[in-house]
């Protein structure tokens, strides 16, 4: 098949969901198992010498280390993504979160090497941070640009729906982990089995190496010789408004979602004293709702365009924060799988989507720049000390309130930031951002 005098690559559809949807659960996998071993259980092996909430706020501040890390990955990745294409920079991520994850499995713990053993730590989350960073970059743009006409935003999504499906599978490994140990044995070795299968990734990458092909979209970019020197400067200096329009997309986003899938973890067990496998099982739920909706979501976008369903979940998940908190603190299993279930659910309007969005947002030839560290950015602003934010705030206030507060605020930046950008999807054929159109940039003659 070809298109405007070029080849089109022969990636079916089953190639680019193997590579975007399998890799980026895997990958998320990997860094949400982190999320629920630092509530569970770093605090204990790695921050032994501190009281158990403080041993919990440094275990989520390594958590958050990760985030830092990820806009740095996302400039590196972005770099090598738009100069020597999609698949290699996907494919490089996919191997550097499965060896760095593996790694962390293998880690003597604090009664081991001492305090050696939190720095090898922080030293494995930034390279997973890194890794993360920059595959979703690839993941997402191995969807749009190879969708067909008036589809973006379901190929897009196939990225997307790894999330949850990452923390469905970190969080029933964790349960089955924990099912077949005792407390001390999950302690002394249990932890690490999550952290070990991830060497499953590799065979991914694998696949995408020897399988995938190059998106039709880099293809013409590479023919008409359009690449940049420096795509991060580029796209910094010719679309900064877009940069930070994007990441303010992102903002509610990450802080839902890490609300109402980690911090619940801990809020859960430590101060409504329920067991862990109960707000676990709620969470689940949640996530496999969450599945099911982002594809949903994103096909919606396709046909009434992607501000209108963005915003219906900014609003939703705004009102719904006050009730949700007060189903989990007071409604039992019923109630906090009610909470969780719809404000993922509610999350998923906003990740359906984003990465057509993302993507209509900066032409070819710096897109994967341009994704990436908008995308980063929002991540480390909106989720990257979420946890330990609401556990620190909780601590102080002795309430949910203030934690309800945080995603109301989060949701005004977000909310603010869709209305001012512009709905790009009717010129889905060209490649023009929305701030081209509005006079920021010119616009690339490049086809999409």
């Amino acid at each position: 098949m070809t298109l405007n005098g070029t080849t089109q690559p022969s990636n079916s559809l089953s190639k680019i969901v193997i590579a975007s949807t399998v890799g980026s659960a895997i990958e998320w996998y990997d860094f949400f198992i982190y999320g629920t071993a630092a509530a569970l259980v770093f605090n204990k092996l790695f921050f032994p010498s501190a009281d158990p909430l403080t041993g919990t706020l440094l275990a989520f501040a390594t958590f958050g280390v990760g985030f830092v890390a990820r806009p740095v990955g996302g400039v590196i990745f972005g770099h090598f993504g738009d100069r020597v294409g999609r698949k290699k920079a996907l494919v490089i991520g996919l191997f550097l979160m499965g060896a760095a994850t593996t790694l962390i499995g293998l880690l003597p713990t604090y009664s081991a090497i001492g305090a050696q053993a939190p720095i090898l730590l922080v030293a494995l989350r930034i390279v997973q941070g890194i890794a993360v960073g920059g595959q979703f970059g690839g993941a997402v743009l191995v969807g749009t640009e190879n969708a067909p006409p008036g589809r973006r935003g379901l190929y897009g999504s196939f990225a997307q729906l790894g999330v949850p499906i990452g923390l469905v599978l970190s969080s029933v490994v964790f349960l089955v982990a924990t099912g077949i140990t005792t407390d001390e044995q999950f302690l002394a070795w249990g932890w690490r089995i999550p952290f070990l299968l991830s060497f499953t990734l590799i065979g991914v990458a694998l696949f995408a190496q020897l399988k995938l092909e190059e998106t039709a979209a880099m293809q013409r970019a590479e023919k008409t010789a359009t690449k940049t020197s420096s795509p991060i400067l580029e796209v910094l200096r010719r679309h900064p408004k877009n940069v930070l329009l994007g990441a303010g997309t992102l903002i509610l986003l990450a802080v839902g979602f890490y609300i109402f899938s980690t911090f619940v973890l801990s809020y859960g067990t430590t101060v409504l004293k329920m067991s862990y496998n109960t707000v676990l099982t709620a969470v689940i739920l949640g996530a496999m709702l969450q599945a099911v909706a982002i594809p949903l979501f994103a096909i919606l976008s396709d046909r009434i365009g992607r501000k209108k369903v963005y915003l219906g979940g900014v609003v939703g998940l705004a009102v719904w924060v006050f009730p949700a908190f007060l189903l989990i603190g007071n409604g039992g299993f019923a109630g906090v799988a009610l909470g969780v279930a719809v404000a993922q659910v509610l999350v998923a309007a906003l990740q359906g989507p984003l990465p057509a969005f993302m993507h209509e947002l900066f032409p070819i030839h710096v897109r994967y720049s341009g994704v990436s560290l908008g995308y980063q950015v929002g991540s480390l602003i909106g989720g990257g000390f979420t946890p330990i934010l609401a556990t620190a705030l909780y601590a102080e206030f002795r309430t949910f309130v203030p934690i309800a507060l945080l995603v109301v605020l989060a949701a005004v930046l977000t909310g603010s930031s869709i209305l001012v950008l512009t709905e790009n999807r009717s010129a889905a054929d060209t490649d023009v951002p929305s701030s081209a159109r509005a006079g920021e940039a010119e616009a690339d003659p490049l086809h999409a």
